[in-house]
């Protein structure tokens, strides 16, 4: 389990490798799931973007909204120290979108960094696949013909 700051609750500690881990109503950036992830003793960085498409299932979207359980970070929290178990993790970032969202925006940003690439890669999957199937989010789809679709975990 990664350690808080003794002096500072809920703030992580400088040698926990989860540097990032937020659910958010406000636009995402690439830029600052990559830095969060900078360190220097890692030779490979793996960074998933999960956005808004156009379509889903033969049905054209026109957009749609994600809501979460209100333990969805502690789910997320669980997932990546999970994660950090399991593969040699430098750094890891994962932040996901809540609210409404149109084509094109991102929904979730995921990243991490490890000392080669291939262990960066699988930790990344790990940490995405993880997250659509175990973290409380949930999608709202509202397709172009004027019908909608709830879609279970994201």
């Amino acid at each position: 389990m990664a350690q808080t700051h003794p002096d500072h609750p809920g703030e992580l500690a400088a040698d926990d490798p989860i540097r990032l881990l937020e659910i958010r109503d406000t636009p995402l950036s690439l830029d600052e799931v990559f830095r969060a992830v900078g360190d220097p003793s890692a030779g490979g960085t793996a960074l998933f973007v999960g956005t808004v498409r156009d379509h889903d299932g033969g049905a054209d979207v026109a957009a749609l909204g994600y809501s979460c359980h209100p333990t969805a970070e502690a789910e997320m929290r669980r997932v990546a120290d999970k994660v950090v178990a399991e593969f040699p993790v430098r750094a890891l970032a994962a932040v996901h979108r809540v609210g409404e969202l149109a084509v094109g925006d991102l929904a979730v940003v995921v990243a991490v960094s490890c000392a080669h690439r291939g262990e960066a890669f699988a930790a990344c999957r790990k940490l995405i696949d993880d997250l659509k199937h175990e973290v409380p989010i949930w999608k709202h789809q509202k397709f172009s013909d004027g019908t909608d679709e709830w879609v279970g975990a994201c």
